[in-house]
């Protein structure tokens, strides 16, 4: 895991490996910024050329071949000094080079090493509109590297940049969002969602224990996320001695909520105005396969989250699956005493909902525009992996499919008698 471990006259260092192909965005981290002294230099790999993937998946997995031995070493090296290594955290981008092509090398290199580890995924899914989309190639890698996910991670917490625009500027009043303000609600997921193991209680306090009731079948794991009350600090630097990125101030943008019960908290957690994934959750056919949802507070009594559970079973808001279970799990966990919060209670909701379907089903689409028409392959077919043919892609689209149809599958009673392999026998 990335929890921090202390070294060196108690300073916490964390466990974190910073991995990339070109130096920019690891520099910016690690040379400034407020943290640029707060992560271990052997803990950092850059490749000596600094070139990048060039946002090409097939020279990213190439290049993650290359530097195999130096990284899966540094891998090596943090999991022996883990006291009870649980397994591993990924963060990375689909859409691009590095994240996508050396992420899925990395995915697959991690299953061989650790077979009986748990690895868990931040995924950054990109723009899905033609105007705003960074990669011209993106539905390309993004279908590559979900056949990755799909098949070698345990869990994966979809971060949808479409849904993380949305929020800024309708839910945040900002116009125009940087990429720094769209980190800020990345990392506020990413705490959130870690919080039962950070400060660990009677529940939830292990990784496994946190994921295995959310997903009730291998394949179907990708997770949905909602938060609220929402704030995002905002980061901006000033000159000292001419000296750039010396000074940090922070500002605050935060959505306009009056109520912070529990009960309105719970409620606001299922509106499709705070779910980080542009998927239409209130479709009909749609529904939940499970729901975890963490209360933050220091004064929340477990009286107070019966009563909402009872209130929210009462009106019946939220559509579970017709084959299983039909509850709202719920974890009570303390606010950082480091950060002062102007709201007594907050919360986060880590769901899996079969209109995951709809979002990779819009990847699909877009990825079929382009391969019919055999564009933009030329740099793929320069790499060793696609020199002699293209059944790479199509393979990755199989899965995918098969992803998309047990998905669908979940909102029928008789999933329990859906069979994956026969389903991929049809498509084959």
């Amino acid at each position: 895991m990335q929890f921090p471990i202390r070294r060196f006259s108690n300073l916490a260092v964390p466990r974190a490996l910073l991995v990339d192909l070109e130096p920019r965005v690891v520099n910016k981290l690690t040379h400034q910024g407020p943290y640029r002294n707060l992560f271990n230099e052997e803990n950092v790999f850059i490749a000596q050329d600094g070139g990048g993937a060039g946002n090409n998946w097939a020279s990213g997995f190439r290049q993650g071949e290359q530097h195999h031995e130096k990284v899966l070493d540094m891998i090596d090296r943090e999991s022996d000094n883990s006291d009870s290594l649980e397994g591993f955290v990924m963060c990375h981008s689909i859409a691009g080079g590095t994240g996508s092509g050396m992420g899925s090398y990395l995915l697959e290199a991690l299953n061989d090493h650790f077979p009986k580890k748990l690895i868990q995924t931040y995924s950054v899914f990109p723009n899905w509109s033609q105007n705003q989309s960074d990669v011209v190639v993106q539905p390309y890698n993004s279908v590559l590297t979900l056949k990755r996910l799909t098949l070698n991670a345990d869990a994966v917490v979809v971060l949808d940049n479409t849904a993380l625009n949305r929020i800024a500027v309708d839910r945040l009043k900002i116009e125009s969002p940087t990429v720094d303000q769209l980190n800020s609600l990345v990392a506020t997921i990413m705490a959130a969602s870690t919080t039962t193991l950070r400060y660990p209680g009677y529940m939830n306090n292990e990784l496994e224990g946190l994921l295995a009731s959310l997903i009730p079948t291998p394949r179907c794991h990708f997770l949905m996320t909602g938060y609220t009350p929402l704030t995002m600090a905002d980061y901006s630097t000033s000159a000292v001695n001419g000296s750039p990125g010396v000074t940090y101030h922070t500002t605050a943008h935060s959505a306009s909520v009056r109520k912070t019960t529990v009960l309105d908290v719970m409620r606001r957690l299922c509106q499709p105005d705070n779910i980080m994934v542009s998927a239409n959750t209130r479709k009909p056919s749609s529904c939940y396969i499970s729901i975890l949802n963490i209360i933050q507070g220091n004064d929340v009594e477990p009286t107070q989250i019966h009563k909402a559970l009872q209130r929210m079973r009462e009106r019946q808001t939220i559509k579970f699956i017709p084959w299983g279970p039909a509850s709202i799990q719920v974890a009570l966990a303390r606010k950082s005493p480091f950060l002062a919060s102007r709201n007594k209670v907050s919360g986060f909701m880590l769901a899996n909902h079969t209109s995951m379907a709809e979002l990779f089903d819009r990847l699909l689409g877009q990825y079929d525009k382009i391969r019919k028409r055999n564009a933009f392959l030329d740099n793929y077919r320069r790499e060793p992996m696609f020199r002699d043919n293209l059944d790479e892609f199509d393979s990755a689209r199989e899965t995918v499919q098969c992803l998309v149809d047990e998905y669908r599958a979940c909102e029928r009673k008789d999933y329990v008698d859906y069979d994956y392999t026969s389903s991929l026998e049809e498509k084959g």
